[in-house]
């Protein structure tokens, strides 16, 4: 049954391709294109190279293009929070409370508002029927699976969502757009933060919109200063470059980060493992498991699961993980059918180190 599909046209092959194949299938489609950043960037989906390859394309599929205008909500909702979760000492993912609060929950609402049926984008995910509503899975490409960036949605806003490439491979993906002539077909995939400049990156960013301090690095074993770095709100827990040790033949690694008292814990690598990681924020496909429930965890978007089990409050690992950075999402997946996104919570710290 034809109907009506609001497309967010990103200026990628994926979402081109997304488009055509709804164009074919004989929905009603109009392209959509948000404009989220208006300050300088030279990388990302939001340049204006990006509207123009979408309108283009757009264009020849015969279809509408609108530009959304969506700047003061991208400041309030990913920019501003992105700037104070580092001078908490967090590390937070922009492109997934962009997700969260611009490209699905403000657009789906719009579509809804516009009369449209369902929100479709290029993501490589899959969107199935499940006995309680729709599932949300992994993409058939797992070099580009991005299941992990979209695991914060609710099983009611996947029942509005489509997404017509996750069941290809990439390679699929740009031999489609190839064989319709769309000037997308060739272009490289967005790789880096919209906002962030590469003449300038975090620390220019940042710099431009908050005081940065130095800080002291702290040794966990003896308590005593071993370095410097020129910006505490700059660190990463978890981080092991540019800490600028190694003098005494150690490895260390950001272990916590103070921004009030201007002080990282570094410790050896043995440090910077934990068995637990405190969740908050928590979002859920179809309701939270049970305290004890079996499930895999992944802690970044191409990283790899590990068995853990649900504690209520986070996740207790089998074994050992590497640190994650307060601010991090943390998708989780069913332990059994393991391409099945159960939901997602965002690190609040990893606790009982495991040391040895």
């Amino acid at each position: 049954m034809a109907v009506r599909v609001l497309v967010a046209m990103s200026g990628g092959v994926d979402s081109s391709v997304a488009a055509a194949f709804l164009v074919e299938d004989g929905h009603e489609v109009t392209g959509a294109t948000l404009k989220l950043w208006g300050g300088a960037s030279d990388s990302g989906c939001c340049s204006v190279s990006d509207v123009e390859d979408a309108r283009s394309v757009a264009r020849q599929l015969g279809v509408p293009h609108h530009v959304f205008n969506m700047t003061s909500l991208f400041e309030q909702s990913v920019v501003s929070p992105y700037v104070a979760g580092h001078q908490r000492g967090q590390t937070p993912n922009p492109c997934i409370e962009c997700n969260r609060h611009v490209k699905f929950a403000a657009l789906l609402r719009r579509a809804r508002r516009l009369g449209f049926d369902a929100l479709a984008t290029g993501h490589h995910a899959r969107v199935v029927p499940g006995a309680r509503g729709a599932r949300l899975l992994r993409g058939a490409d797992p070099s580009k699976d991005q299941s992990y960036v979209l695991s914060m949605l609710s099983s009611s806003e996947l029942a509005q969502v489509l997404l017509p490439v996750g069941t290809m491979q990439k390679t699929e993906v740009r031999a489609v757009a190839r064989r319709l002539g769309l000037r997308t077909a060739d272009k490289a995939d967005s790789q880096d933060v919209c906002f962030i400049h590469s003449a300038t990156g975090r620390a220019g960013f940042l710099a431009g919109r908050a005081a940065l301090h130095p800080g002291t690095l702290v040794d966990a074993d003896s308590g005593a200063e071993v370095g410097t770095v020129p910006a505490v709100e700059l660190v990463t827990v978890g981080q092991r470059r540019g800490l600028g040790l190694g003098l005494d033949g150690r490895r260390r690694f950001a272990l916590a980060v103070d921004v009030d008292a201007r002080r990282v814990t570094v410790g050896s690598e043995s440090w910077a493992r934990s068995r637990s990681l405190r969740l908050g924020d928590w979002s859920w496909v179809d309701g939270a498991p049970e305290v004890g429930a079996r499930l895999l965890s992944q802690t970044s978007a191409h990283g790899r699961p590990v068995p853990a089990g649900f504690t209520g409050d986070g996740v207790r690992f089998d074994e050992p993980q590497r640190l994650v950075a307060p601010g991090q999402t943390v998708a989780l997946y069913d332990p059994v059918d393991t391409d099945v996104v159960l939901g997602s919570g965002v690190a609040a710290a990893a606790v009982a180190p495991a040391r040895g």
